[in-house]
């Protein structure tokens, strides 16, 4: 799930080549919703409580909620195929949340069941959803024994 529905064709291109690389191994789903709107001497909190309602609100039922942020836990690429392992056996769905420009609200933050850091550098919201499709796909490729992983 991400903040943002006008996306560079860039990143659609970037999230759609790994998506369908991942057709075999597992389903996965872009929900994207609403940036909040931004006026001009508005506190930043305001649109982030919109962007936070928009995200939680369309979250599946009984999904574990991983929010994507800088101040998360790192954690390697064996180590997120562990984690997408180990969810894959309990059978529940995993849902990933990305924030928009300013990131993820403190509700975000507090439901989720793990916060994690792609990189201790502020990335681009836009950027992350490809970095993150590309890990996922990655992870996959290790757990599965397929070359594009290398160690």
């Amino acid at each position: 799930m991400a903040v943002g529905t006008h996306m560079p064709s860039w990143v659609e291109t970037g999230f759609a080549v790994y998506q369908k690389r991942l057709l075999s191994t597992c389903t996965l789903q872009l929900i994207e919703v609403r940036a909040g709107q931004r006026y001009k001497n508005q506190p930043k909190s305001t649109w982030i409580t919109q962007e936070e309602e928009n995200l939680l609100a369309a979250l599946p039922k009984h999904t574990r909620l991983v929010a994507l942020d800088e101040r998360g836990q790192s954690w390697t690429t064996a180590q997120l195929a562990q984690q997408l392992q180990d969810w894959r056996l309990e059978g529940r769905p995993v849902s990933f949340l990305i924030g928009g420009a300013d990131g993820l609200g403190t509700q975000c933050l507090k439901q989720a069941e793990h916060i994690w850091s792609l990189s201790a550098l502020t990335l681009p919201h836009p950027l992350v959803r490809v970095v993150l499709i590309e890990q996922i796909y990655r992870a996959f490729s290790l757990l599965n024994g397929h070359p594009y992983h290398r160690e």
